[in-house]
């Protein structure tokens, strides 16, 4: 009887807390003029906000089809959770990929493909001939930048202790060389942003001591001149104030709390000239390879570069292009920039590939094809198109437990990956992440060589053009060499 008193007096306190927020609520919406929803309907308007932030989870979990969602839907996400499993990665009953959305790939398989004893295998790639240290890559698929500051330590450790089991490259991003990029001892793409973090003088500008220096690291193996990224292309890196701490301040060269904004371009580079003389400059200080990112608007603009290179002889080339389609993503970019600008890789790499090859430099300039590639297919279909090497960034993300929560651009990423809240980076286990990340990174590669022998070749890059047919409008299906015959002859090779 007691209890049941002390029961109904919790209860009756739990009620009136409720009347007295619902009273308080009323007050304060009826009394603010900033939202017309609230204060014409106060307390029930506030239901509006919540369901429209709670509406994207709903959506990703209850209501969306599996081939739905944006920017990654289930399908994409699921084979990655997969795939980092290290096991059997096969499905059951048939493919749910509608083959009739107009610009799928469908690869086209050979009539007599190769025994299962000539199965393909990578070949190693040399980048950076007439660099002093050229560097020979032994993966196709790779690691693209992904900085310390806009992701988080135990992230980077992962990634760096993966690269180096699975024998891939990791791009450091923007933000510098972090001690916890070496860790696990793999091959490093240094990135050179616009504010030229971690080599910079006290100008802004690139210190040839500190490249040098960097350039001597043994594990640093290349350079990529950041022109621009696809989620943003025209504006700069934006790590925001909250995710820099004392660490990535010292490392950056910034105060506590103090926003990364990097310049929207390099300073000293105002043409293709000006871009060749600095990659030169950069390969004889540091004595590595040199190439450089960017995002494509029209690739008329890019003929210049490469007449450029014809004047000046191929010593004067960059050793690579990165190139990143305008549905590249990141973690904090302006929505007209992610959604608007900038050229989709479908369209843009081809167009520089063939660009290159025009030219006579296809064994001098090697292509890195990068912007929303993180499965088999999506590799396979860069390679048939004339990429030399796949690099990806969300991909690897998702292989460390990415939920696509799209909290990127703030501090409370909740699987830690993108946080430098320790309490959320617990969730982040190295020694489990590291291992997902490899797995991830064998499996994108194992089946890319499953599509290459399929088509019956006995290289990857050996696949062309030809080998994959692009869906039309009307349902019906195109070679892709007819669509847009290469340089190289695929239509008879």
């Amino acid at each position: 009887m007691y209890l049941l008193q002390i029961l109904a007096l919790v209860f009756l306190v739990a009620i009136g807390f409720a009347v007295l927020a619902v009273v308080l609520l009323y007050l304060i919406d009826t009394t603010q003029t900033g939202d017309a929803i609230r204060r014409n309907y106060p307390v029930i308007g506030r239901f509006r906000g919540w369901f429209t932030k709670l509406g994207e989870f709903f959506r990703q979990y209850f209501f969306a089809m599996d081939r739905e969602e944006m920017p990654f839907n289930r399908a994409q996400r699921d084979w990655v959770y997969h795939a980092t499993k290290g096991k059997d990665n096969t499905v059951a009953f048939g493919s749910t990929r509608n083959l009739n959305i107009p610009g799928t790939p469908i690869f086209v398989n050979a009539v007599f493909p190769p025994l299962d004893d000539q199965f393909s295998v990578t070949e190693p790639m040399v980048i950076g001939p007439t660099a002093k240290l050229p560097y020979v890559a032994r993966s196709i698929f790779n690691i693209s930048g992904m900085s310390y500051g806009a992701i988080s330590r135990p992230a980077v450790e992962a990634l760096s202790r993966g690269a180096a089991e699975a024998g891939i490259w990791l791009n450091t991003g923007e933000g510098g060389l972090a001690p916890f990029h070496e860790l696990g001892a793999c091959d490093l793409v240094y990135q050179i942003g616009t504010a030229k973090f971690g080599i910079r003088d006290d100008q802004g500008n690139i210190d040839d001591a500190k490249l040098a220096a960097m350039g001597a690291r043994p594990q640093v193996k290349m350079f990529e001149l950041k022109l621009a990224q696809g989620a943003k292309p025209g504006k700069g890196g934006i790590l925001p104030g909250e995710k820099v701490n004392e660490e990535i301040a010292a490392i950056r060269g910034l105060k506590v709390g103090q926003p990364g904004i990097s310049p929207n371009r390099h300073r000293e580079i105002d043409n293709f000239e000006d871009l060749l003389d600095m990659i030169v400059h950069i390969r004889e200080v540091s004595g590595r390879p040199v190439g450089f990112k960017t995002v494509i608007g029209s690739s008329d603009d890019w003929e210049r570069m490469f007449q450029l290179i014809a004047e000046r002889g191929s010593e004067s080339a960059p050793d690579f292009i990165t190139i990143d389609g305008g549905e590249g993503g990141t973690g904090a970019a302006p929505m007209p920039l992610i959604d608007l600008v900038g050229m989709p890789i479908r369209e843009a790499l081809p167009r520089i590939v063939d660009l290159r090859d025009r030219y006579g430099l296809k064994e001098r300039i090697r292509i890195v094809a990068a912007g929303k590639l993180v499965n088999p297919a999506d590799v396979a279909w860069a390679i048939c198109l004339g990429a030399d090497f796949v690099t990806s960034a969300r991909g690897f993300m998702f292989s460390m437990g990415c939920i696509q929560a799209l909290k990127c651009n703030r501090n409370t990423c909740p699987t830690g990956i993108t946080t430098h809240d320790p309490r959320l980076q617990k969730g982040l286990v190295v020694e489990d992440k590291y291992k997902k990340v490899a797995n991830y990174a064998k499996a994108v590669i194992k089946e890319v060589e499953t599509i290459a022998h399929s088509v019956g070749v006995s290289e990857p890059r050996q696949m062309r053009r030809r080998h994959v047919r692009i869906v039309q409008a009307d349902g019906s299906s195109i070679p892709f060499s007819k669509l847009r015959p290469s340089y190289r002859g695929d239509t008879a090779t």
